[in-house]
């Protein structure tokens, strides 16, 4: 088994790496302290304490149509059928007016009235300022934040929770909703990822095991010859006990919160179930993909147009469902890439580069369009194709950390990057 985010560890703990994917879970860099469960469980998260959620959307998202510079004619020339129309043409879905400049996708309904309470903040012509069109290489850069470096072993986010020391760490601090640990979260710290929390199982998958299989997860670890493995395997078997026995049916939606039973409006509802859990959550991440678009993107309606209404329905209920918990918690999406400015042939869009940011909760500034607009004519365009990019990701997600989780430090985060508070979009109250 190759896994590059395990290198460098010592041979027990990629072992049990190994089991716990095996299990169905993937889990890394677990504290093995003596008693450590048994503290985190008794100790109840300070109040106060704040969470992150990152929401990654896979495919690279057109920024363009998400969030519409209608006051910029050249849009409409670059985009003759795929163009959402302006607001004050009337009759039939058009862009939502945010500030008589730009304005939402039709699609994102739901947002409105958040941007309208200065509880969403956008950003626009953000993202990574690395070059390639390549949808891999542009998440691992975002992920691992080192842009055009491709030896980074970890990822931002493993690396900010890094920089918190906590005594007593829950061992869910940093969860992944999903089956696999993303790149932004591998590293040393750790953190599990959870493919479905109401279907918990802690069962091995894999046919070379299945003469332990009647043993379950426990048993896999009393066949090991290891001693030092067999040690830690107790401890994470009875933190994932824990996670196991979480009543789900305590924690319904509250304030007639109604999530989407898409994948991406069931992993909010579980991140909202966990942090009412009270079980010392910090940072959350989930994704979901479908914006390459290359083909009959759609304008008010089509395939952008259902993963939008999907995407804003199930952080509307999120926030809905949160109440007078969001005021901890802040949201912030981001994308690859964003899309070519002109529509190709297809009725689509190709690979781009500048796309825009959501940041949503209590902590946000909302109710504005952050970031310096670098217009849509022939000699503005990044390459003569893309809308350029004025705001690097790292300043929007540093500014985050540094106000948000307290991080005190960025250049451990973001090495090589001049993350100074003077660079800040400024979207989040000190």
């Amino acid at each position: 088994m190759h896994d590059h985010c395990c290198e460098g560890i010592r041979p027990a703990r990629f072992a049990r790496r190994f089991f716990l994917k095996q299990g169905g879970i993937a889990l890394a860099g677990l504290s093995t302290m003596p008693a450590f469960l048994q503290r985190a469980i008794a100790s109840t998260p300070s109040a106060g304490k704040k969470q992150l959620v990152v929401l990654f959307q896979r495919g690279a998202a057109d920024g363009l149509n998400i969030v519409v510079p209608f006051g910029e004619p050249n849009y409409y020339r670059l985009r003759p059928t795929i163009a959402i129309p302006q607001p004050k043409r009337g009759g039939g879905e058009a862009a939502i007016d945010l500030d008589g400049y730009f304005g939402l996708h039709p699609s994102l309904a739901s947002f409105a009235p958040l941007f309208q309470k200065n509880q969403l903040a956008i950003v626009h012509a953000a993202g990574s300022p690395d070059p390639t069109r390549s949808h891999f290489d542009a998440q691992d850069y975002m992920e691992s934040g080192t842009p055009g470096v491709k030896a980074t072993q970890d990822g931002w986010l493993d690396r900010a929770i890094g920089t918190i020391p906590e005594e007593n760490a829950s061992p869910f601090r940093a969860v992944a909703m999903g089956p696999n640990l993303p790149r932004m979260l591998q590293g040393t710290t750790g953190a599990i990822a959870i493919p479905d929390l109401r279907q918990f199982k802690v069962q091995p998958q894999s046919a070379a095991m299945a003469n332990i299989a009647e043993g379950g997860f426990e048993a896999m670890y009393a066949q090991t010859v290891d001693h030092a493995l067999h040690g830690t395997g107790t401890e994470t078997f009875e933190a994932i006990e824990m996670l196991r026995k979480i009543d789900t049916s305590k924690y319904p939606p509250e304030n007639g919160a109604d999530y989407p039973k898409s994948p991406v409006g069931q992993r909010l509802e579980q991140i909202a179930l966990m942090i009412k859990a009270n079980i010392g959550l910090e940072v959350m991440f989930l994704d979901c993909g479908g914006w390459d678009n290359h083909v009959n993107e759609g304008s008010t309606q089509g395939q952008l147009a259902n993963l939008l209404r999907d995407l804003s329905q199930s952080l509307a209920a999120f926030y809905q469902d949160m109440g007078d918990r969001m005021g901890d918690v802040v949201v912030v999406t981001m994308s690859e890439f964003g899309r070519t400015a002109k529509e190709n042939g297809n009725r689509g869009t190709d690979h781009g580069h500048a796309n825009c940011m959501f940041v949503l909760g209590g902590d946000v500034k909302g109710g504005r369009v952050y970031g310096k607009w670098p217009g849509l004519n022939d000699h503005q365009l990044n390459e003569g194709r893309d809308l350029a990019l004025t705001t690097d990701f790292r300043s929007v997600v540093g500014e985050i950390l540094t106000k948000h989780l307290s991080v005190k430090n960025l250049a451990p985060v973001f090495p090589g990057f001049d993350n100074s508070p003077t660079r800040f979009p400024g979207l989040i109250r000190a």
